[in-house]
């Protein structure tokens, strides 16, 4: 079965995802099924990571990690410096909690 192509508000995926990840302030991080869920997609997690590969750049994507709380493979050093520059405690190359 597809995922529904808008939300319960009739947003679509892209367009809620977005407005999401736009809303979060520096120190603010999610993981991507987190995000899923807020925009009103629960479940759409791997969806989240492909919108934010694919997007053009203005998204601040650093404030989104796994469910382990993992930086981005191959991008570790970068996320790691944007996080910390706001404020976000990692250890061990994951967000502390």
């Amino acid at each position: 079965m597809a995922a529904p192509a808008t939300n319960e508000d009739g947003v679509d995926f892209e367009t809620a995802v977005r407005g999401v990840i736009l809303s979060l302030e520096p120190g603010d991080v999610m993981t991507y099924g987190e995000v899923a869920s807020e925009a009103g997609f629960p479940g759409a997690a791997r969806a989240v990571g492909r919108a934010l590969r694919d997007s053009d750049g203005d998204l601040p994507w650093w404030r989104i990690v796994n469910a382990a709380g993992r930086l981005v493979p191959g991008h570790e050093v970068e996320h790691a410096e944007r996080l910390t520059a706001e404020g976000v405690t990692l250890r061990n190359g994951r967000v502390a909690t």
